[in-house]
Parts: C-alpha cells; sequence; structure tokens
C-alpha cells in the first residue's frame, strides 16, 4: 500500500521538475517555451505550431475521457461476477468514422504544414541582401558581400554574433563543409540543414533591435554543444558603420616587416 501511494506522488514529482526544467533557459538561450518570434518566418512556425495543437489536444482528451469512462463505467468491482461489457466490434459505421476522421486530421495538417515550410524555406527572389552560412566542427561562418564572419563553437562564453540590419528582407543560404549541421535559432526560424553539396535556403526579417540566441540542433560529432548561435539586429546606421569595420578588416594588408640589420 506504501509503495502504491508513493507513485502518484513520484508522477507529481517528475511532471512539476520538467516543467520547472522547461522554464529554464540554457547556455544559448535555448527554453522549450516557444520564444516570442520575431520574423515573419518565425512567426508561420509559431502559428502552425498553435494550429497543429487544437486537433491534437481535441483528440488527446477526448481518448482520455473515453479511457476514463470506459474504465469508471465497467470496472470489475461494480459488476456482477462473470459479466461481459456491451461489444461493438464489427461496427460499421464507427469503424469508418474512427478510419475517416483521423485520416481527414492528418491530410489537413500535412498539407496545411506543407504550404507554410514551402514558403518558408524556399529562396526568395526579392531579398534586399544575402548571406551564405556554413556549418562546420565547430562553428558557423557568414559570408556576406564583402567580408565573412567566423562564429567559432564555445562553452566558456559568447559567440561572435551574426549582425543582421533591421527592417531588411535577407536571404540565407545553408551549406555545409564537412558533416550535416542544423542552424536553428527558435524566434527566428525553424531548423535549416546546412548539408554538404547541397545548398538550403532561408530568410528573416526583423523589425526591432535585439539579440537572440539558438545552436546546432543536428548532432554533428563530440563538439555540437559548443555550436552556439548569436544573432543581433541593428539598425541600418549602427549595422552600416560595423559592416564598414569588417570590410576594412578584411581588406586591410598587413604591413611590411622591416629588415633585419645585416
Amino acid at each position: 500500500m506504501k509503495a502504491r501511494g508513493r507513485t502518484p506522488l513520484t508522477i507529481l514529482g517528475l511532471v512539476g521538475a520538467a516543467l520547472f526544467l522547461s522554464s529554464c533557459e540554457g547556455l544559448g538561450g535555448i527554453s522549450p517555451i516557444f520564444p516570442t518570434p520575431v520574423s515573419p518566418n518565425g512567426q508561420d512556425i509559431y502559428t502552425l505550431y498553435e494550429i497543429i495543437s487544437v486537433p491534437a489536444i481535441i483528440v488527446f482528451i477526448g481518448v482520455e475521457a473515453a479511457l476514463l469512462w470506459v474504465v469508471l463505467r465497467y470496472r470489475r468491482a461494480k459488476q456482477p461476477a462473470g459479466y461481459v461489457p456491451p461489444q461493438i466490434h464489427g461496427h460499421t459505421g464507427l469503424e469508418i468514422a474512427w478510419t475517416i476522421a483521423p485520416l481527414v486530421i492528418v491530410l489537413a495538417i500535412a498539407a496545411y504544414s506543407f504550404v507554410v515550410l514551402q514558403k518558408d524555406f524556399q529562396p526568395i527572389n526579392n531579398a534586399q541582401m544575402t548571406v551564405i552560412i556554413r556549418g562546420h566542427q565547430f562553428g558557423w561562418t557568414y559570408t556576406y558581400d564583402n567580408f565573412t564572419v567566423d562564429q567559432e563553437g564555445t562553452l566558456t562564453g559568447d559567440v561572435t554574433p551574426f549582425v543582421v540590419p533591421t527592417h531588411t528582407l535577407i536571404k540565407l543560404q545553408f551549406e555545409g563543409t564537412d558533416v550535416i549541421h542544423s542552424w536553428w535559432v527558435p524566434a527566428i526560424s525553424g531548423k535549416t540543414d546546412a548539408v554538404p553539396g547541397y545548398p538550403n535556403f532561408s530568410w528573416l526579417k526583423i523589425d526591432q533591435v535585439g539579440t537572440w540566441h539558438g545552436e546546432c540542433a543536428e548532432l554533428c560529432g563530440a563538439g555540437h554543444s559548443t555550436m552556439q548561435i548569436t544573432v543581433q539586429a541593428m539598425d541600418q546606421p549602427q549595422y552600416d558603420a560595423w559592416a564598414a569595420q569588417q570590410t576594412a578588416a578584411a581588406h586591410a594588408t598587413p604591413s611590411p616587416s622591416s629588415s633585419p640589420s645585416p
């Protein structure tokens, strides 16, 4: 009896621990609770999950309610010896209904998901700028028009940010240089694989200044956990000044070393 009494408490404790941990952010700023989207494609994915959750919750509640009703209504303690509950096996109408209903729900979710993913993970033609993101073991490189920013992985501090201007539609092209990586910043976009030899595409458009965090979402080797991502959005004047500094540094010629005296 004591063991049975402890079981519900154990389950409640595990559920409480899971809820507590889900509210905590990790090193990369990742939380299982969805962050507020800051890019339209991030909002699309957020809305997609909300819409999918509606039938999922309805089905879950309906199934659990039916199970609970059957357990309570036909429990053995309340029935005479040898009692057999009413059988519905072979009920044609019911079997057709519980075959067609899930099929319709799954097909509707699949169709809507396909439309959203096609919209948010295809190369766009009206981009104001393009950045090529390459994943490597273990970090990221961001190639702009005139310079490249390296974002090497670390667990001891913040990584170099991927800087973008606000109010700018940016085309993102993803490539892998060794193994498959996956670029994921939940507030901005869904997970996008960086595959060697096969470019994938997405985009972003952030209308507010700020910093957002993500991480590689594909197990890619021993240093996978170090592949943190930081995206920083700046107003256009600040971004232009930052880009000018990066361009100057990329094109700076090293000063010649003085020859040793004979």
